[in-house]
């Protein structure tokens, strides 16, 4: 007798003979004979009593199709092979017509999930549909039944889903003093340890590369100036070596000589050693900017994840205070400023600026001209970005200026905002450390669903139930993954579990990774305060001192949990300002079709990524910073400020430099700046007119530089439709 039935999806349910019943009706009412029910009772008795107590699906319909055709029902057998060949076919539809849309190249949100990813190459079309196809694999059998339900009913979203099974991490910062120093081995290829600065350069570059096809997030450098200088004091030493051969001097003096800075003069005038230091120096700078050079250049060429994208990387600097750090921050920019081929802006690497007060500044500070410089470089190509070590949650108690190590101690960020900090299992420090994973929850869903109630505290109350059950099942969920990923084997990562991750050098090839992830962070995320605000009050945050209270308490409310979570299950969970990019658009297409157009809530094609205030709202930058200051300590797992500034930036530094000042003011902790820019790929004319698309001296199709969440994008062609609206509703801030 059958007892229980196994799915297809895996899922073992009991057996209903209603549903063979069902099936056999179906196929009986479509012949011109009709229902005959003693024989559809026949049939489902002699298959629920001579089956064995567990059968699937395919069996018991197997037996089904037998038991007619040995009936004089053959008309019915007819009808009922027909009707389960049109169900298989029908549950193949979905998937099929999914990948006709890769195949065919089809612009639409599911082929343009990513902007960095090119899924119209070969490698890209790959990999589309390896993903596609894993999501329903994960959601079948990794997830337990309430996260199931809470992703199905948008409620939440997990990131990544796709690299679920592979266990692999979210991102880490590079502790590239390791590899510079002591070389690596990944799989066939070895490095050995750098010499000079060209070297070292490229061992950075094969460093990211490598380990982002270990990963599913970005990479990053936390102290690219620092790790790279002492190659610019050997790449010296070795020009004074090649001198001494020239000359046939012994100039072994010069070689640890003080060297105030590393700048570019003439000979003109100098005699002796001073011409021969001053001849190596020129010598280093120009090997140094031939280095960032092709750092940059790599960075936007060499390609990962099966070759359908470059890597995404961010790098970190700007206290270095040392002749050599000096030498690489300013070589760095110079090459940002000219661009990469034809002038072209470099969308990668991410670069971030770490402002700290007595180092980068104030006018009194040692690397105060390139801040200016870096603010410069800024208004031509968006980059860098700015990190504020001197906010409060951003400061450390054991930095230290006179301490040539202090960097280890300077918070540092990646991609699109991705912050790694405080650790309760290690070292406070965002080195060899990253996110494990991150969620994302529906708050404007929870809020939409509270909308009817009339009395406003109920309402409100109502939400933060709702909230707080969503909130579990989201720690849940990351718990259940975390367990997942820490069965993974060291060997799985041969770079990020043998040299980047703190403590991983102790593991054995054949170790579970579990014993070291712990100190990296499982985000817990949130997208459209503004629209979740909306629903609640009937203003946003930036629009009323009431909903921005309601918006604080919703997110010190959301902190106050995480922590628990933390003592709950032992990780380092934390908060994150979601950088939504596919998930823009996702949440608000399943909330519009099941409640409709809602005014300020649903009528856009995207909900405003994380705390911002909406891209639409017309208001000054002040106005902006201070509305957003307050969430940035709250959301520790990563945060971001944007301005929009209007007109041709690249003779405005100093609007660049007021914006950082407000930074300073309001304590917020990262930020940047967003700009038209429109480059021509054939000639390298620019300009910052808005709504040109050719470029008026040779009629080339303009490349129009934009941001899509953290990172930039040459072109709007593999935009979601979600970001696309939103990019077409940005005002900006005046």
């Amino acid at each position: 007798m059958i007892q229980t039935v196994e799915k297809r999806d895996g899922r073992v349910v009991g057996y209903n003979e209603e549903k063979i019943k069902a099936a056999i009706r179906k196929a009986m009412l479509q012949t011109e004979t009709g229902e005959d029910e003693s024989l559809l009772q026949k049939i489902t008795d002699r298959i629920g009593m001579n089956g064995k107590k567990r059968m699937t699906v395919e069996e018991i319909q197997d037996r089904v199709e037998m038991e007619l055709m040995k009936s004089k029902r053959k008309d019915v057998a007819k009808k009922y092979i027909a009707y389960r060949d049109q169900r298989s076919i029908a549950r193949q539809a979905k998937t099929r017509d999914m990948f006709l849309e890769i195949i065919e190249a089809k612009n639409n949100d599911i082929t343009r999930e990513n902007a960095n990813m090119n899924t119209d190459s070969p490698a890209g079309m790959m990999m589309k549909f390896a993903s596609e196809t894993t999501k329903p694999f994960v959601d079948d059998y990794l997830l337990s039944p309430e996260v199931k339900n809470a992703v199905k009913n948008n409620y939440l979203h997990i990131h990544d889903k796709d690299y679920y099974p592979t266990k692999s991490l979210t991102c880490v910062q590079h502790p590239l003093e390791k590899i510079l120093r002591n070389g690596f081995v990944a799989g066939h290829g070895e490095s050995r340890p750098a010499k000079r600065i060209e070297t070292a350069s490229v061992i950075a570059c094969i460093s990211l590369e490598t380990a982002q096809n270990e990963m599913h997030g970005g990479q990053a450098i936390p102290a690219f100036d620092f790790y790279l200088a002492p190659f610019v004091r050997s790449s010296y030493i070795e020009e004074v070596k090649n001198l001494e051969k020239f000359v046939e001097k012994d100039l072994s003096h010069l070689y640890n000589v003080e060297i105030k800075d590393f700048l570019q003069h003439e000979l003109t005038g100098l005699e002796g050693d001073e011409k021969y230091k001053q001849h190596a120096i020129n010598r280093t700078v120009g090997r140094v900017h031939q280095a960032m050079e092709a750092f940059i250049h790599n960075m936007n060429t060499i390609h990962s994840r099966g070759g359908n994208q470059v890597v995404f990387s961010s790098i970190n600097y700007g206290t270095d205070t040392s002749a050599e750090g000096r030498c690489v921050i300013r070589e760095l920019l110079k090459s940002t400023y000219e661009g990469v081929g034809n002038g072209a802006t470099a969308i990668f690497p991410i670069q971030i600026w770490k402002k700290k007060r007595g180092v980068s500044y104030l006018p009194e500070d040692p690397n105060y001209d390139l801040y200016r410089l870096a603010c410069k470089v800024t208004a031509r190509r968006f980059f860098p970005n700015f990190l504020n070590l001197d906010a409060t949650y951003n400061q450390h108690e054991k930095w230290d200026i006179n301490d040539p190590e202090r960097y280890k101690y300077e918070v540092a960020t990646m991609g699109c905002r991705t912050r790694v900090f405080e650790n309760r299992y290690g070292e406070k420090t965002s080195i060899g450390r990253g996110n494990i994973s991150f969620s994302t929850i529906n708050i404007v869903r929870l809020a939409i669903e509270c909308m009817n109630i009339q009395d406003k505290e109920e309402r409100i109350a109502r939400f933060f139930e709702k909230f707080n059950d969503v909130l579990d099942i989201t720690a849940l969920q990351l718990n259940e993954r975390y367990e997942f990923q820490k069965t993974a084997l060291a060997k799985q990562f041969p770079l990020v579990m043998s040299v980047l991750w703190n403590g991983a050098s102790d593991l054995d090839k054949n170790d579970t990774i579990e014993s070291v992830i712990n100190q990296g962070t499982l985000g817990i995320g949130f997208i459209g305060l503004a629209e979740c605000l909306i629903a609640l009050t009937g203003k946003h945050h930036g629009e009323s001192e009431e909903a921005q209270a309601l918006g604080l308490k919703i997110i010190k409310h959301m902190r106050s949990r995480v922590n628990e979570y933390c003592e709950e299950y032992g990780h380092n969970y934390s908060v994150l300002a979601t950088p939504a990019e596919g998930l823009s658009g996702k949440f608000t297409k399943k909330d519009r079709k099941t409640f409709g157009i809602i005014p300020g809530v649903t009528d856009k094609d995207y909900y405003t990524n994380s705390n911002h205030v909406p891209v639409y709202y017309h208001c000054s930058p002040r106005h902006k910073a201070k509305v957003e200051a307050p969430y940035h300590e709250l959301t520790r797992g990563g945060h971001i400020f944007y301005v929009e500034i209007d007109g041709d930036a690249t003779h405005n530094e100093e609007s660049i430099m007021q914006i950082v000042d407000m930074m300073d003011k309001y304590n917020l902790g990262y930020g940047s700046v967003n700009h038209n820019r429109n480059h021509c790929p054939k000639c390298g004319y620019e300009n910052a007119e808005k709504n040109v698309d050719t470029c008026p001296k040779c009629g080339t199709h303009f490349e129009t530089i934009q941001r899509i969440t953290g990172y930039l994008v040459g072109t709007t062609d593999r935009w979601n439709s979600g970001k696309l609206a939103e990019l077409n509703d940005r005002v900006v801030h005046k």
